[in-house]
């Protein structure tokens, strides 16, 4: 028999050698979920009248803001310790926080924390370590982020002029396109995202980019599905918004243009859940 002229090849699974392997960024791993809290044993409920008080306020106010939006405060401060920690210990922490930082050498601050109610804030303001007000504030996002983020906004936006820095190439022109939108956006439009990890941006793309839409006080944190960065900037409506992964690489490195990104906020059905779960809570910490 004669030779075949042509080599025949072996194919299938395990036939060829791979030189290199696919890696894959690790995507999160887990997503929270509602946890009820931890509540005290019932002898512990006994003579906290001014906490039950409170808490039937925050529900009273769940109750009308899942109707019509409107956000409402409950004043904690002048509660006696024990009442506070009860509060405390009914509302647990979510998965959503914030700070207004401060700048320079002030001691004011303000720290946010979502309840395990969505929708449900505590927002507390110190002025040198020293509590000047504790609300609890119900709503999509407390009042005081979004107007902390309008106060830090430029009087006038920073305009480049003559050459560019090493390397920039991408960024004046995404810097055009999301002033199109920032100047055209009006309340009710859905977000503008650019995604910056689909484009070919540099490091310094990415700085000069930052540089020039500045970075404002206020910084939210939320860990619903691995976690998530919210800054805002020094222009209207833009905030930059990055996503990590569980071992804190960057997923997704976006600006949105909206008055406050979806991810922070609480919505119209969380409110009802929250309200749902509130009276229940509420309902066995009155019958404890």
């Amino acid at each position: 028999m004669k030779e075949f002229p042509i080599p025949v090849a072996v194919i299938g699974p395990g036939s060829q050698v791979e030189d290199e392997t696919l890696q894959y960024m690790n995507m999160p791993q887990g997503m929270e979920t509602f946890r009820p809290p931890i509540l005290p044993e019932p002898e512990e409920l006994v003579g906290h009248e001014q906490a039950h008080l409170a808490l039937r306020d925050v529900l009273a106010c769940v109750g009308e803001t899942r109707l019509d939006g409107r956000n409402r405060s409950i004043d904690l401060t002048r509660l006696p310790p024990d009442d506070l920690k009860l509060i405390n210990q009914v509302m647990g922490e979510g998965e959503v926080s914030a700070q207004v930082r401060t700048e320079g050498d002030t001691a004011w601050r303000v720290d946010v924390q979502e309840s395990v109610f969505a929708g449900v804030w505590r927002v507390i303001v110190t002025d040198g370590g020293r509590v000047q007000s504790d609300t609890i504030e119900v709503g999509a996002i407390p009042h005081i982020l979004r107007s902390s983020a309008v106060d830090d906004l430029w009087f006038s936006v920073p305009r480049w002029q003559g050459a560019l820095p090493p390397n920039v190439q991408n960024a004046p022109a995404l810097l055009a396109e999301i002033e199109d939108q920032w100047r055209a956006w009006k309340p009710g439009q859905p977000a503008h995202v650019v995604n910056l990890t689909l484009l070919p941006m540099s490091q310094e793309d990415i700085g000069f980019m930052d540089h020039h839409l500045g970075t404002g006080r206020v910084l939210i944190l939320s860990r619903g599905y691995g976690n998530c960065r919210i800054t805002n900037t020094r222009v209207p409506n833009t905030w930059r918004v990055v996503y990590y992964n569980s071992q804190d690489v960057v997923i997704l490195n976006t600006v949105e243009v909206t008055a406050l990104p979806e991810v922070a906020m609480a919505a119209k059905e969380d409110l009802e859940d929250s309200f749902e779960r509130l009276t229940e809570v509420l309902a066995w910490v009155e019958g404890a």
